[in-house]
């Protein structure tokens, strides 16, 4: 005779355990249209490999520089490096907000090519939000001047970080040149974010520095800015 084994209980799907939630892409442009919290800082590096804006130029087999998806239209193969390294850029502390810019992030852990030489532009926005300010016409103003400096080119990397208890934040980004920072920022969506961010903030401050890659080193530096120009489109 054989025996017969009891069926398992059947589990309600209630109680099954839900799928883990899937990791972002650091590619894919960031949702910044809505006031909704994220837990985590968000990371976001131009994907390399996707088409061009119409019209662009035939593309130069010969050319040192390589065609990117990222409207730049070109990104230099140290800029290249840059990006590569960038996937590991974190925070090293939780008070980023009000950690002084250089201490605040792993760049002794970024490494490119020995032989790159090159210096980038980087902008830091520390804020503050205004308690009881409506920010949902910021948060859309903030994704269309977004996509207006991701459309004029140059940007290399963008990290916005989790507001604190205090509702302080630190975001950043890292530009080609310090040319093409100043065109982006001169856009019309940008121009409507930052007059609507005097009304959602109780004070923010706009600091600068010089991202620097020194030709027989492996690591970069920060350093303060203090004029002219900066880096190379």
């Amino acid at each position: 005779m054989v025996a017969v084994r009891p069926a398992a209980p059947l589990v309600p799907a209630h109680a099954l355990p839900k799928p883990a939630p899937k990791e972002r892409d650091v590619h894919d442009l960031p949702d910044l249209s809505s006031s909704r919290s994220h837990r985590e800082p968000i990371l976001y590096l131009p994907p390399r490999l996707s088409s061009l804006p119409l019209p662009s130029p035939p593309v130069d087999p010969t050319s040192e520089h390589l065609y990117t998806p990222v409207r730049l239209p070109t990104l230099d193969p140290a800029s290249l490096s840059l990006h590569k390294a960038l996937h590991q850029f974190r925070p090293v502390t939780e008070a980023y907000a009000s950690t002084p810019y250089p201490e605040a992030f792993n760049w002794d852990q970024l490494e490119l090519d020995e032989d790159v030489e090159r210096e980038w532009y980087i902008v830091a926005f520390r804020s503050e939000r205004r308690i009881g300010s409506d920010g949902e016409g910021l948060y859309e103003a903030d994704r269309l001047a977004h996509e207006e400096a991701i459309r004029n080119g140059g940007l290399v990397m963008y990290w916005y970080g989790v507001p604190n208890d205090k509702a302080q934040n630190l975001a950043t980004c890292i530009w080609q040149s310090r040319a093409q920072a100043r065109r982006a920022n001169s856009g019309p969506d940008h121009i409507k974010a930052v007059r609507l961010a005097g009304q959602a903030y109780e004070h923010y401050d706009l600091e600068r520095y010089v991202l620097r890659k020194v030709k027989g080193e492996r690591g970069v530096h920060v350093e303060e800015f203090t004029g002219g120009e900066v880096g190379w489109a």
